[in-house]
């Protein structure tokens, strides 16, 4: 019996069939679609919504999740927040010959339960191996489709001085479970990756509430850059307050450790929401009956608009106020 990857199963002979049948269609289902060189989509959606991503986390099993849940609650959540609903995700592996074939159910398996859960199809996919010490074990690359309802649109153009700044839950788990597991700097912590399909709670939020102006998901860069990013695309102004910010004790103490920042660490089941100052308490209401979004709290509020270049300041503890900027060179490579 073949225990592991050999540059055989990428050659698209006896052991690639045997790799498809056995390990991805076992558990991805839609074996019509692979008999096809292209699987067919039927919408009735106007309007489409695609994602793609690459996922080269290290290591591959970590606290809370592995690469293949990652890749999966990525793109899900990428759909979600720009006012998508996910329908159908693709997946292409780059394999590492030797990769242990056990490892490799695990993760596909992960990533049909996730799509499973959060009604979503994988639909069809690529197998690529590649000679030992090519790759790290496994490189995953995703793209997803969603249909995007005309009911729930976001209305950034809207964006108004007291707006308000909400996070759905604590920051920085997902950056520190990834340090905790490379067990490189020696830092042992309990803390879980929070990597989360976030659709559903998004798609009751967009739902139910009317004024909400954007919503973004803070990974790589953190909630720091995220912020960012929507200040100066958007050219607003925001004031976060420090106190306010969510941010689990053990993760508190490892940043402080490691001398990094946890507004700048990457978080992989958190959305960051700019809403109307009115419908915020709704807001609230709708994450914190979620498990999801139990945490969620008010952070900060849209001070100025129409700027020709948007800042996030933050207010600290002791009363001062200091401007954050984008995430300036390496702070955690391979973190997703």
């Amino acid at each position: 019996m073949v225990r592991r990857i050999t540059l055989a199963h990428g050659e698209g002979g006896d052991l690639t069939h045997q790799l498809i049948r056995d390990v991805f269609l076992a558990s991805f289902g839609n074996r019509e679609q692979t008999q096809l060189d292209a699987a067919i989509l039927k919408s009735t959606s106007k309007t489409l919504a695609v994602s793609t991503d690459s996922y080269v986390v290290k290591p591959l099993f970590f606290p809370g999740g592995n690469i293949g849940k990652l890749a999966i609650t990525g793109t899900i959540n990428d759909l979600a927040v720009s006012g998508a609903i996910p329908k159908v995700i693709t997946t292409g592996f780059i394999l590492e010959e030797g990769f242990p074939l056990r490892d490799l159910n695990i993760i596909v398996e992960s990533m049909a339960r996730e799509a499973r859960n959060a009604g979503v199809s994988i639909i069809a996919g690529d197998t690529k191996v590649v000679e030992k010490g090519s790759v790290d074990g496994l490189f995953i690359n995703t793209t997803g489709i969603g249909v995007v309802n005309e009911k729930y649109q976001m209305t950034p153009e809207k964006i108004c001085p007291g707006d308000s700044i909400i996070i759905s839950g604590t920051l920085g788990d997902h950056g520190i479970s990834i340090i905790s597991a490379r067990e490189e700097l020696g830092l042992l912590t309990k803390v879980e990756s929070d990597c989360a399909s976030l659709n559903d709670l998004i798609h009751q939020l967009l739902e139910k509430v009317e004024g909400i102006r954007i919503m973004r998901d803070p990974t790589r860069g953190g909630l720091a850059t995220t912020l960012v990013e929507l200040c100066e695309d958007f050219h607003f102004n925001v004031e976060l307050d420090e106190l306010l910010i969510p941010i689990r004790k053990e993760v508190e103490g490892a940043c402080d450790i490691l001398g990094f920042d946890p507004l700048y660490i990457a978080n992989e089941g958190k959305v960051v929401i700019v809403v109307d100052s009115l419908k915020q308490k709704m807001v609230l209401d709708i994450l914190n009956a979620n498990k999801l979004g139990e945490e969620a709290a008010v952070i900060g509020q849209v001070t100025s608009c129409q700027n020709q270049v948007g800042k996030l300041m933050i207010k600290t503890p002791i009363g001062t106020t200091r401007r954050l900027h984008r995430l300036s060179g390496l702070l955690l490579p391979r973190i997703c």
